[in-house]
């Protein structure tokens, strides 16, 4: 991250931002910083309408010195395959975090989506996803089983018989798919109440624009995925040809 972690002055600039209706690409600008810091900062302290500069440089103060009692006197963060670097990952984790955030989901979900989507097998378990977001198995078992019920992670059993759970390219397929079925539904209901309110009134034309909309997006949705599968997807072993 440029000139390192954020100053109490730089989040006294996020708030009186926040505060003037700017965007957060524009705080990061005339901070110099890149807009996913300033979308996290914010983000894992209150949001846009509950950020408080003060409360969330004692805040992260208190975080950075919890991670320094939870690590053992002398050890040091464990090595990183391929190179890595440590505190780069954990800081992309933790904006990929923030991303799916914004995109509607819970902290707890987003977190594991985005250590699952962090690991190179896209395959951990519970105890494993425990550990490393250090949070009780009972928050785990929560988080999954709403992402399962999104379609955006799914379960099977390894060698040993025990549980995990996956990402891959296909649990990003069938997730659009269910997000258009989702459409369809409601596509369906409206059009019901067409009927209930009576064709020609406001309300039914209403319900009526509605459901043509979302009956367009829906059947957009499906067709694009079902494509984007066929054309884009390179599957294990696989290679493209220099003209694909």
């Amino acid at each position: 991250m440029p000139g390192g972690r954020l100053t109490q002055q730089e989040r006294q600039q996020i708030a009186l931002g926040l505060a003037d209706g700017l965007a957060y690409a524009e705080i990061a600008r005339r901070l110099d910083r890149p807009t996913s810091t300033i979308t996290r900062e914010v983000m894992r302290n209150g949001g846009p309408g509950g950020y408080r500069a003060d409360l969330a440089h004692r805040a992260t103060e208190r975080r950075t010195h919890q991670r320094r009692q939870a690590a053992p006197r002398g050890a040091e963060a464990p090595p990183q395959v391929h190179g890595r670097d440590p505190e780069a990952v954990r800081e992309y984790e933790e904006t990929l975090t923030t991303v799916f955030m914004q995109s509607g989901l819970a902290k707890m979900m987003s977190r594991v989506l985005a250590c699952l989507y962090t690991t190179d097998s896209g395959s951990v378990t519970a105890s494993e996803l425990a550990r490393h977001l250090q949070v009780s198995p009972a928050s785990i078992s929560k988080a999954i089983a709403f992402l399962e019920g999104q379609d955006l992670v799914r379960r099977e059993r390894d060698e040993r018989r025990r549980e995990r759970y996956v990402v891959d390219d296909e649990v990003w397929h069938q997730s659009m798919m269910a997000s258009a079925r989702a459409l369809v539904q409601i596509v369906e209901t409206t059009r019901q109440g067409v009927a209930v309110l009576g064709r020609d009134t406001p309300a039914a034309t209403r319900l009526e624009n509605i459901a043509r909309y979302l009956d367009f997006v829906s059947e957009s949705t499906a067709r694009a995925a079902e494509q984007a599968r066929e054309i884009l997807h390179t599957k294990p072993g696989a290679s493209r040809t220099p003209d694909e």
